[in-house]
């Protein structure tokens, strides 16, 4: 039996957690960063106050359209000129440039280098921080989403995909992880956010570094197509050939709304709803994300023995499950706290091994029937899947139900997620979505039978 070699493990392991930390800070932490950059400058009540809200607002769509564009174009030209591991190091190095750069756009530095009053470059470090974010998505995406992905499909085997995709899979919690619990106190030791980005930035680019002289591209890559196969991905001739691939993708883009339906809102709706403390809620995260690490470890495994595409079903059910359970866990009063906090746990741990084993089966399964003459070309179309489509959807619905369901309007930094207090019914919600998952499978097990026919 062939075997994912400890080499690989190794980069898989290096690069996957390094680039999840990144894509973290910044879908969780750039937008704090904002806030508290920009709170002392600016009247939150005011236009001004707005502007900085529109900020964050900006930089989550710009960032969703960026890395879609970004990962097309960018695995097409790696396919063409057959080279993975020169788009992972070098994009990773300048990656880690742009996030260190980052930190420095705060109206006090922008201002001492033009030598104007801080007052005076809001608006201007308010556009910056927004180009900013755009050039490190380019990269991040460049680097991680368009090549180290496209890598991961070239080196693996269908015998071992379900568990090394299980492993990936769990990397973006562990990201969310460590820059959930140890972000915030590295911030208050370091004396600042600029401290903080340049230290991570340093630490990207060095693994870029370290990724000139480690990766080797697949013996089995070739140089193939052209730039005109940028929208290889949408042609009908390609969708007919591939049907597995594409019915998967529509379950993927289902559990994506399911999770964006609620995760955006997750820690506010245990601050505001829940009166769960900084520590009670991070000791929800860590049990609940390790416990179900673990479990899909296991699942992993599972799933390279029978038929991944009938797990899907399994994993339908799960995540529904969970989301149910979270659901009427919130009914207990927030007084009854070590109940409150034991079953609303309970429930997070049952979604997380719902969410993670249905990225994972999802993923191996579009790597199993990813043409290997056009892992680059394909990714760009996953990513219009697993994160434009459910980032534009997902937290649509939320605010919707948070402003019907929900107990007011916020104050403070949690506008920056939204503009009302989230209501339960996003877990019920998130649920409903999740059982929808239930009605793709029989679509991908129909085109796997004709593929295999």
């Amino acid at each position: 039996m062939e075997k994912f070699s400890r080499k690989n493990w190794f980069l898989l392991l290096l690069f996957g957690t390094i680039g999840q930390i990144a894509w973290s800070v910044e879908n969780m932490y750039f937008g704090t960063f904002v806030y508290n950059t920009f709170k002392d400058f600016v009247n939150v009540e005011a236009a001004q106050g707005n502007a900085v809200l529109n900020t964050v607002t900006l930089m989550v769509q710009l960032s969703g359209i960026v890395a879609t564009v970004v990962t097309l174009v960018a695995g097409t030209l790696s396919d063409k000129l057959g080279n993975r591991r020169r788009f992972i190091s070098i994009g990773y190095i300048i990656w880690g440039v742009t996030v260190g750069l980052f930190g420095c756009l705060t109206p006090d530095i922008v201002a001492s280098v033009l030598g104007k009053e801080s007052t005076q470059v809001v608006t201007l470090c308010l556009t910056l921080v927004v180009i900013g974010d755009c050039v490190m998505t380019l990269f991040g995406s460049f680097a991680n989403d368009a090549a180290f992905s496209a890598w991961v499909t070239d080196n693996t085997k269908p015998s071992y995909r379900g568990y090394v995709e299980s492993v990936l899979s769990i990397l973006p919690l562990v990201g969310l992880l460590i820059v959930a619990g140890g972000l915030g106190i590295l911030t208050d030791l370091l004396g600042g956010y600029t401290p903080v980005f340049i230290c991570l930035g340093v630490l990207i680019t060095l693994c870029g570094v370290a990724g000139i002289f480690l990766f080797k591209d697949s013996p089995d890559l070739k140089k193939s197509g052209d730039f005109s196969d940028i929208i290889y991905g949408f042609r009908p001739s390609v969708i007919k050939e591939h049907l597995p691939f594409y019915a998967t993708l529509l379950s993927v883009a289902v559990f994506g709304i399911a999770i964006q339906t609620f995760m955006s809102y997750l820690i506010i709706y245990m601050e505001q709803c829940l009166k769960f403390s900084v520590i009670e809620y991070s000791a929800v995260f860590a049990i609940a994300i390790i416990a179900g690490a673990v479990v899909n470890l296991f699942l992993g495994k599972l799933s390279d023995k029978t038929s991944k595409s009938k797990l899907l079903y399994f994993a339908s059910i799960i995540l529904s499950l969970g989301l149910f359970w979270m659901y009427f866990a919130s009914f207990i009063p927030a007084e009854n706290k070590a109940l409150l906090m034991i079953l609303f746990g309970l429930g997070g741990f049952v979604m997380i091994c719902g969410n993670i084993f249905s990225t994972a089966l999802n993923g191996s399964i579009m790597r199993d029937y990813t043409p290997a003459e056009a892992a680059g070309k394909m990714q760009g179309v996953r990513m219009v899947a697993s994160v434009l489509v459910p980032m534009l959807i997902g937290p649509a619905i939320a605010n919707a139900l948070n402003k019907n369901f929900g107990g007011g309007e916020l104050s403070g930094e949690a506008l920056l997620t939204s503009l009302y207090v989230p209501a339960r019914e996003i877990f019920l919600a998130g649920a409903i979505i999740a059982l929808l998952a239930l009605a793709v499978v029989p679509l991908i097990r129909m085109a796997e039978k004709k593929v295999n026919k």
